[in-house]
């Protein structure tokens, strides 16, 4: 059976190579165009991607599962940004995404801010900060927000200041002015006051002007949707093999700026249809089933209802591949639950020295940040399977379809597909 598989392999993948690459392509595009609004809770976003990744198993034939292709829960609440946002430093008006961006639990403000700036020089003073809140608060002063100079910072301080805007927000309204990029994230509620970042390089003046709008709305009872499709085993088989991605990313900030989510994570949205066309030709001697989860980015939240109110039996699952970031693959994969599965590990490390595909196959503990965790809470096996190369956009504008390189994409597919095959 193994050299028929090989086989199946070898012409599966070294003969339409660059038709896989050009589809992989199409599909990331799709996932990271305007049109699907970064697949967040402005305009449905996430649901339009929902519908797509539907059309998409049904052209390559998978099935749905138990009569379903989609898996309907609600998130209680989410903080969105439906339409502006805008911030101006002394008239300036700056870029979104670029020069500056709104807390993901900001609320709307719109007004001018004149704030108190703390540094390094008078951040630690006592009294410092209670003083500041007090005079903001008093109403009486002209400053009326807290600004704080992260570069004037040693690297070790700025550890033990993380979070520390959004804890001040419950108070005053807060600037805080970085140098380094923007990393944006999906609120789940809303703070007391406004709270911006803006890149130091656009404030040139102290005692600097902020104007600011900003419309946010927390959408409670959000509607939402895991996406489902099945290939079942050639012959009747009790195991399955479970390919896992989120498809969901963190949307719109505004009508004038979107995270499209490239990497992170429509390349591993995309991966799952690459191993539903490979599977839907070359039928596995497993079951597998693919799930497309939504509202990863706000905590894991598709992939938890599933396994609380999962349609399949968990202890019938042979191994979950949780595909996230997959678009480069120059440094090679790290697979996350190495330590906990290590012939599963060993087995992986042994195709790929065989078949001389990735630079390295590195092996990482348990962590809790992507959709593997919940399944292995409930003692499923699984691996959390992501890329290490020069694609280092995460979570920003940057995150583009244009800035994935796919390079390593043939050999990943290779070594996943042959995982499987090989797994007893």
């Amino acid at each position: 059976m193994l050299k028929v598989v090989g086989l199946s392999i070898a012409i599966f993948i070294g003969f339409s190579a660059n038709a896989q690459i050009e589809e992989i392509r199409r599909i990331t595009e799709t996932l990271c165009s305007p049109e699907l609004h970064g697949r967040g809770y402005v305009n449905k976003g996430d649901s339009i991607a929902a519908a797509y990744l539907v059309r998409e198993f049904k052209k390559l034939g998978c099935e749905p599962y138990k009569d379903e292709y989609l898996q309907h829960f609600t998130i209680d609440q989410v903080n969105t940004f439906p339409n502006t946002v805008k911030v101006a430093v002394d008239g300036v008006e700056l870029l979104p995404g670029i020069e500056f961006v709104a807390s993901p639990s900001s609320p709307s403000f719109k007004g001018k801010l004149i704030p108190i700036l703390l540094d390094s020089d008078n951040f630690y003073q006592e009294g410092a900060l209670e003083n500041a809140i007090k005079e903001i608060r008093g109403g009486k002063s002209k400053r009326n927000a807290i600004a704080i100079h992260y570069s004037s910072f040693h690297k070790d301080s700025l550890k033990n200041l993380r979070g520390i805007g959004e804890a001040l927000a419950e108070y005053v309204p807060v600037i805080e002015l970085v140098n380094t990029k923007f990393t944006w994230s999906v609120g789940r509620g809303q703070l007391n006051n406004v709270c911006i970042q803006v890149q130091e390089s656009n404030v040139r003046e102290e005692e600097a002007e902020y104007t600011i709008d900003i419309n946010a709305e927390l959408v409670k009872n959000y509607e939402s949707q895991n996406v489902m499709a099945y290939i079942p085993a050639e012959k009747k088989s009790k195991e399955t093999i479970v390919f896992t991605a989120h498809y969901d990313h963190l949307g719109r900030m505004g009508s004038d700026a979107y995270f499209p989510g490239g990497n992170d994570n429509a390349s591993g949205t995309a991966m799952l249809l690459t191993m539903a066309k490979y599977f839907k030709e070359n039928p596995s001697d497993y079951n597998i089933l693919f799930i497309a989860f939504a509202g990863e980015e706000a905590g894991l939240l598709g992939s938890k209802y599933f396994v609380e109110n999962t349609p399949i039996k968990l202890k019938s699952i042979r191994f979950l591949l949780n595909l996230d970031i997959m678009g480069s693959g120059e440094e090679g994969i790290t697979a996350v639950n190495a330590t906990l599965f290590p012939e599963e590990y060993e087995l992986m490390n042994d195709i790929n020295r065989e078949l001389d595909l990735l630079a390295k196959v590195k092996s990482r503990g348990p962590t809790q940040n992507s959709d593997h965790y919940w399944f292995t809470e409930q003692g499923v096996p699984s691996f959390f399977i992501y890329t290490m190369g020069t694609n280092k956009n995460y979570h920003d504008v940057d995150d583009t379809y244009e800035n994935l390189t796919f390079s390593e994409y043939e050999d990943i597919t290779k070594l996943l597909v042959t995982f499987v095959d090989r797994l007893e």
